[in-house]
């Protein structure tokens, strides 16, 4: 299955299913972040020339998983910088490629914004092994990992005013 990928943005209607679905998977057990602040940080990936940046699968015309590209995601490490944070997939569309594709146009998103890499922090590493990152460091028990991105994925954009885009996000 080749789910069609779009910034969220572009479909707003579908900003609270993602809130949802994040705010489920990662904050619901926690404190921190509730639905609503999760709807208005989503809504502040209005511009896909900067960060952050949030994406949307649609597979079967019905929204499959998103990922986000965000400044920060680990107090303890505030100097890495970017995050892909927040990669969901819909439990009736794991296992179908929804997951891979979603963090292959990150990194192309990425890429055309000029960043040369970014983290993820995870529990298992297999997934983003598979796709490319490989280990950085071990943190309370959790692994983050680094994705180096080829010069150009979908054209090099490196000399572009957007190729600061992660110094203006601060």
């Amino acid at each position: 299955m080749i789910p069609s990928i779009h910034h969220l943005f572009q479909l707003p209607q579908h900003t609270g299913t993602v809130a949802g679905w994040i705010y489920r998977e990662f904050w619901e057990d926690r404190n921190g972040y509730d639905q609503a602040t999760l709807e208005k940080l989503l809504r502040d990936a209005d511009d896909p020339g900067h960060i952050p940046l949030s994406l949307i699968a649609i597979a079967d015309g019905v929204p499959a998983g998103t990922v986000n590209l965000i400044a920060h995601d680990n107090s303890k490490r505030p100097e890495l910088t970017p995050w892909l944070a927040a990669l969901v997939v819909v439990r009736n569309y794991r296992g179908a490629g929804i997951g891979s594709a979603l963090v292959k146009r990150l990194l192309t998103e990425a890429s055309r914004l000029g960043i040369t890499f970014f983290f993820i922090v995870t529990e298992t590493t297999e997934f983003y092994t598979r796709l490319g990152a490989f280990h950085h460091e071990t943190v309370d028990g959790l692994h983050i990992m680094r994705f180096e991105i080829p010069e150009a994925l979908d054209g090099d954009s490196r000399n572009t005013p957007d190729a600061c885009a992660v110094s203006r996000t601060g």
